[in-house]
Parts: C-alpha cells; sequence; structure tokens
C-alpha cells in the first residue's frame, strides 16, 4: 500500500470577499507541482459563498463536475436549460462534455453556502452535455457507505469515467472498510468533519489521504466522523 498525505493547513487558499476557497489541487493561481492531481481527480475545491452572490455564467468542457453542498442552497442554471437549486445532502453532477455554460449562485439572500466541487477527467470526449441532481440520506445512516457517484448509475449519479464516490457517518471509535475497484484505482480520502485514524495516518477535520496499491482499508473514526472517498483510476 502507498500513501500521500494532504494536511489541510497545505491546502491553496483564496480570498475574494465573496468567495472564500480552499484548493486541494493547483487551481487558479495557486500551483503546487506535486499537487496538480491525483490520477483522473482534477479539483477538489472547498469554497464558501456569500449570501447573493456566486459564479456568473462560464463555460466547461470535457469535464465531470461533480457539487456537494456542505450547508446553504445553490442555484444552478446552464445552457442545456438546466435550472436547479441543489442544497445538502444532494448531490450533482455535470457532464460538460462537448460544450457547456452555466451559473452558480448562493440561492439566499442572507445565508452562506459551503460546497465541495470535484472535477474529474472524462473516459469519452465530446459527449452530449447533461446534468443530474439526486438526494441521499448520508446523515441517518451510519458506519456504511452511500455511493452517490459511479460509472454503473443505478442509485447512485452516473459518470462518464471509472470513478465513484462515497459518503460515510462513522460513529465515535467504530470502523469502515472500503473495497477497492481496481487494482489501477486509488482512493482519496477527505474528513468533512471529525477525526479519523487511517494506518499509522491520523486525519482531522479537512485533511486528506491518497491511497493506493490495496484491496481492503480499514479506517477507524476517533470521534464521530464525516468522510468523503472518491476511488479514481491512478495508472
Amino acid at each position: 500500500m502507498k500513501t500521500i498525505f494532504h494536511p489541510a493547513s497545505e491546502r491553496g487558499t483564496a480570498d475574494h470577499g465573496w468567495l472564500q476557497s480552499h484548493h486541494s489541487f493547483s487551481f487558479a493561481s495557486f500551483y503546487h507541482p506535486e499537487k496538480v492531481h491525483f490520477g483522473l481527480l482534477r479539483v477538489l475545491n472547498d469554497d464558501v459563498v456569500a449570501a447573493g452572490r456566486g459564479f456568473g455564467r462560464h463555460p466547461h468542457e470535457n469535464m465531470e463536475i461533480i457539487t456537494i453542498p456542505l450547508f446553504g442552497a445553490l442555484a444552478h442554471k446552464d445552457s442545456t436549460g438546466g435550472s436547479e437549486v441543489i442544497t445538502t445532502g444532494e448531490v450533482q453532477i455535470m457532464h460538460a462534455g462537448s460544450g457547456i455554460q452555466h451559473s452558480e449562485m448562493n440561492a439566499s439572500t442572507s445565508d452562506p453556502v459551503g460546497l465541495f466541487q470535484i472535477w474529474i477527467f472524462p473516459d469519452k470526449k465530446n459527449i452530449e452535455p447533461s446534468y443530474e441532481q439526486k438526494k441521499f440520506d448520508c446523515q441517518t445512516k451510519a458506519n456504511e457507505w452511500t455511493e452517490v457517484v459511479s460509472p454503473d448509475g443505478g442509485s447512485a449519479l452516473w459518470i462518464n469515467q471509472q470513478a465513484w464516490i462515497n459518503l460515510s457517518r462513522v460513529e465515535a471509535e467504530k470502523s469502515i472498510e472500503y473495497q477497492s475497484h481496481s487494482i489501477d484505482s486509488g482512493i482519496y480520502i477527505t474528513v468533512i468533519d471529525g477525526e479519523m485514524t487511517v494506518g499509522d495516518q491520523t486525519l482531522t477535520k479537512r485533511d486528506a489521504l491518497g491511497v493506493w496499491e490495496f484491496e481492503k482499508l480499514a479506517m477507524k473514526a476517533n470521534v464521530e466522523t464525516q468522510i468523503l472517498v472518491i476511488e479514481i483510476l491512478i495508472q
């Protein structure tokens, strides 16, 4: 098993007043030669957007873009005609494909919205752009995975890549095991909140650990912990 530790304190930061952003990988003005990507995972941004503000209409192409609200509500509009508000407990995926334009605005005029945005390189390029979102019950379940993104679709959102995204709430002193889908995959574990031990590495809030060359991996929560796991091809 091989690992790489990315402490939260070493993420890139950007303060735009209306937007407070932390970048796990090189993004915009933040560049780190050892943090350009993890396999086909290109972006993991941790954003807080002020009330009534947001990202105006802008383009993307040939990227799988996943948005996971942590608190608040985000209004999405795109050039395919999609227009939705996404709230905590929901997950959104946009297949940028041959080209799409969209905007993302805080849906509230009084409260901030916090979110993870994840970019993954696609399997097939120039597919027809599309958008989907679903609500998942991650909070009432404990010590098990909620698969929110999968190349198989099903109860999860479909992604144009061999990638899987799981969320879990693990109770204090409990363990959860992750089984890899492929020897060519690695996983990128991010602690949303709490504290977890993976092997001999302790992760606290927003710390991340990349792991590859494994089949099964046990993770123990030292306190109640919420985690995000992205499995992605790294070969």
